[in-house]
């Protein structure tokens, strides 16, 4: 299977609207298209490493959710709720925003449609940095001990470890 992922950022007004875009995109090219919160992205490596476990969970017959986009939210977000794992997606207003395009073919056109519905390109926006340092810590729920104990620089490892535990909880 082939996976992009972008980063950028958009401005929605109607966040039912820009939704039905990216789900169009997808039907259109026979694609999953799921954006989420850049901000609570902690790198490229924290995407593919949940969309490769959502993958694999939909070809054992073990996924959570009936399409390849809520589960990837659900491994990327490290929980089964999905009311939780909704808390990482895009909202009304600025985001700073993370598209992962998966599928076997048209994933190229997509992305290249996904490119025209966001305001700017930017893969900078999908990669750690100490500004997404305090909304990690909570929506992941890292300690401070935590992360004191095995230091700053490895806040995008115990994000891939809560993704990693949710095979464990399921």
């Amino acid at each position: 299977m082939n996976i992009q992922i972008m980063g950028g950022s958009v401005n929605i007004t109607d966040l039912d609207r820009f939704l039905k875009q990216l789900s169009d995109i997808g039907n259109t090219h026979n694609v999953t298209v799921q954006a989420l919160n850049a901000d609570l992205v902690s790198g490229s490596r924290h995407l593919m490493f949940a969309v490769g476990k959502a993958i694999r969970s939909f070809g054992s017959g073990r996924n959570t959710a009936n399409n390849l986009g809520m589960e990837i939210m659900l491994y990327a977000s490290g929980n089964l709720q999905i009311g939780r794992a909704l808390g990482m997606g895009v909202k009304t207003g600025d985001n700073r925003v993370a598209v992962v395009v998966a599928g076997n073919n048209g994933v190229d056109s997509a992305i290249s449609e996904v490119n025209e519905v966001l305001d700017t390109v930017d893969p900078a926006v999908l990669e750690y940095s100490k500004a997404k340092q305090d909304g990690l810590l909570e929506f992941f729920n890292i300690t401070r001990d935590e992360l004191d104990a095995v230091g700053e620089s490895k806040m995008p490892e115990l994000v891939l470890e809560r993704v990693a535990l949710v095979d464990v909880i399921k």
